[in-house]
């Protein structure tokens, strides 16, 4: 079996599972946020009864995140619907906005807060819990009808998916970044090309990432349809688990005459920084073929592209530059927003950096990435054109239906405000 089925196997309570076989499998954690918490939480009630109790509290985190720092009243209640829920149900793991607990995004929170553990099962009510696969588990997003099931019974029907393995050959250059992979095996095999499959990482190239930029690879499978996406526990994956949580984890590994839907290769040194045009993440094309492109904004944040690791990038492109267009940076959490003080590159924190190149700084959260409310922080208005450290550049994603986002990673982002036209990061890198 590989990996995925191994942990389904695990958590069916049996011994072996194959793909397309449906099975009830036990889950570890359930996530919500202030989007879909609300109607989950309605749907439980309707379903399970308004005095119901959770199957259990322990295994449920709720990580508002998406529509914070909004005067929206629609925000607003539904962050109280949340409220009103986690009191009444007793649940420990609530970062509740306005307060310390307050986290950020949901995706970089959980692997902070510890709950990305090797072996397990994680669904969440959002397309991007898929980011948790990096380390080395079932991580996928479910919609509100089967998380509320889940709420109520620990459990939920699945199909157990096929295992497409993507392995990165080689040594990768100093210029790429998770992101430039991920765009690039997207444009290979479609939006659609790995439909509810498992998308698993492997080779020198991958193993070499630290795990923030595991978890950049694993957040974007959805984009190409996929069920989730893998990649093996290792030592760096052990490191980080252990010095967030005490809890008990397993390490599964592919068997030596695993089964894969379709083994595609791809060697490290071949691959250029990439660029997603409009309107789909498929639409990738060299950074250096678009330099005609004339920006109005550059944007670096969300669970893509919001962690530190993606921000020391960024840093060290725009160190003793200007920027030339708005630039955004919103972090992801309260954590990497702290660390802007810690880290330095030659001598200079992130946080100088930043601003000394003219860039604008936002409170941590989701932000621009799902558009948003009209006050929404680096919200996108009519015909702006912007390239985005961010996961999805459909009509509207950011904003209005009329402008344009193009994604890439943090270095091809930071080149690009610098020059106000899309930049090969390479451009500056080298010098």
């Amino acid at each position: 079996m590989t990996i995925t089925e191994k942990i389904l196997a695990k958590h069916a309570n049996t011994s072996h599972v194959n793909p397309g076989e449906n099975i009830w499998i036990d889950v570890d954690v359930l996530m919500t946020h202030d989007v879909c918490g609300p109607p989950t939480i309605g749907i439980f009630k309707k379903q399970f009864g308004e005095n119901a109790k959770v199957w259990d509290s322990q295994k449920i985190v709720i990580i508002p995140d998406h529509y914070i720092f909004t005067k929206d009243k629609h925000a607003h209640r539904n962050v109280q619907i949340l409220r009103e829920f986690v009191q009444e149900q007793g649940l420990p793991y609530f970062y509740n906005p306005g307060t310390e607990q307050y986290k950020g995004v949901c995706h970089v929170a959980l692997a902070e807060e510890g709950f990305n553990l090797p072996g397990s099962v994680l669904f969440g009510t959002d397309s991007h819990t898929c980011t948790a696969g990096a380390f080395g588990m079932f991580g996928t997003g479910i919609g509100n009808t089967d998380a509320a099931f889940v709420m109520g019974t620990g459990k939920l029907w699945i199909k157990v998916p096929e295992t497409m393995k993507f392995i990165i050959e080689g040594e990768l250059p100093p210029y790429l970044m998770a992101k430039d992979i991920i765009l690039k095996i997207i444009n290979d095999i479609g939006v659609d090309g790995a439909t509810y499959k498992a998308m698993e990482f492997d080779g020198e190239g991958i193993f070499s990432l630290n795990m923030e930029e595991r978890m950049t690879l694993c957040n974007m499978v959805i984009e190409a349809g996929g069920k989730n996406g893998i990649i093996q526990a290792d030592e760096k994956t052990i490191k980080y688990v252990k010095a967030r949580t005490d809890r008990e984890f397993e390490i599964y590994q592919n068997d030596s005459d695993a089964t894969f839907e379709s083994i595609h290769i791809f060697q490290a040194h071949k691959i250029e920084p990439m660029v997603a045009k409009p309107y789909l993440p498929s639409n990738g094309v060299p950074a250096k073929t678009l330099k005609d492109i004339q920006l109005d904004q550059c944007y670096i944040g969300s669970c893509t592209g919001g962690k530190i690791t993606d921000f020391i990038a960024a840093a060290r492109i725009l160190n003793n530059q200007q920027v030339k267009v708005k630039t955004i940076v919103v972090p992801a959490t309260r954590e990497v927003d702290a660390k802007f003080d810690s880290e330095t590159i030659h001598g200079k924190t992130l946080r100088k950096i930043f601003t000394d190149a003219g860039v604008e700084l936002g409170p941590p959260s989701c932000a621009a990435c799902l558009g948003g409310p009209p006050d929404t922080f680096g919200r996108l208005n009519s015909d702006e054109i912007c390239i985005s450290t961010t996961n999805r550049n459909f009509h509207g994603r950011m904003g209005s239906k009329k402008s344009q986002t193009y994604l890439a990673s943090p270095y091809t982002v930071a080149a690009s405000a610098i020059t106000g036209n899309i930049t090969d990061p390479r451009e500056y890198l080298e010098k």
